[in-house]
């Protein structure tokens, strides 16, 4: 399927790794220029590399703090014309609620909520007059089952989706679509290597740990597995080109049947 991508530029922030590397790849790969983002220019780099070597596509570097106002406008001076917005950044630690200062959460919401509403309202003005935008905010199933081992975190994704929605609403009757995607357990880099280190730790596999995590951590998982970074890329990809116009202001889950819900 051709995506219609072709010359679309798009920036994904958090793209080094995990989930956002997968989205940068594909986007690449469907014939948008990407830009890569992530805090160290040595990570960027070698991220940049990789991607054009697997696509053969048009990728640039940008190596910023993109949870800083100053960085976000400073790359969106640099690379004026971005048509496609994927907020990807975003930090999660697992902390006992009791245990959460004021610090931490005012931290978490700059980075994963603000971060990507600064960069939305730098880009949107000229998306509105292009006529033409897509907003991505990659929030996660957290948002709607609040884990109890970090609910700042999933304060946060769930602040995104009303973000998105509320963004959505702002544009209507225009060319630009804003929603939200929900990923379930993903084998991201932090993910896959916390997976492992259990696995060594406990003299197990990494499939045993992977069963008993949903087991007993995310029973309701109908895939019983975690998902590739690539399966939530293909979901964005789709929502990030033209094919997707109609739709917007959703909450679009990719979680593996993590939620309980058919809606």
């Amino acid at each position: 399927m051709d995506l219609q991508l072709q010359g679309k530029l798009a920036l994904v922030s958090g793209s080094t790794a995990g989930i956002g590397y997968a989205i940068a790849r594909t986007l690449a790969q469907e014939g948008a220029r990407v830009i890569v983002n992530g805090r160290s220019q040595a990570a960027v780099d070698e991220a940049v590399e990789r991607i054009r070597t697997e696509t053969q596509g048009q990728v640039l570097g940008h190596a910023a703090d993109l949870s800083r106002a100053d960085a976000a406008e400073e790359l969106v001076r640099r690379h004026p014309g971005i048509g496609i917005l994927v907020n990807n950044l975003g930090i999660f630690e697992a902390k006992a609620f009791e245990d959460i200062p004021d610090e931490d959460w005012l931290r978490f919401f700059d980075v994963n909520v603000l971060s990507g509403v600064r960069l939305a309202r730098l880009v949107l003005p000229q998306m509105k007059r292009e006529n033409w935008g897509r907003i991505v905010f990659i929030s996660s199933e957290s948002a709607v089952q609040i884990p109890t081992e970090m609910v700042h975190y999933g304060v946060t994704k769930t602040a995104q989706i009303a973000v998105a929605r509320g963004l959505a609403e702002s544009v209507a009757g225009t060319g630009i679509t804003v929603n939200s995607v929900l990923p379930g357990p993903t084998k991201s880099r932090g993910v896959g290597d916390f997976v492992e280190g259990m696995a060594r730790s406990s003299d197990r596999s990494f499939a045993q740990v992977e069963a008993e995590f949903f087991d007993k951590v995310r029973p309701t998982s109908l895939i019983r597995r975690f998902a590739a970074p690539q399966e939530v890329a293909s979901l964005v990809a789709y929502v990030a080109s033209p094919l997707a116009s109609a739709t917007t202001g959703a909450a679009l889950r990719v979680d593996g049947g993590v939620v309980k819900s058919a809606f």
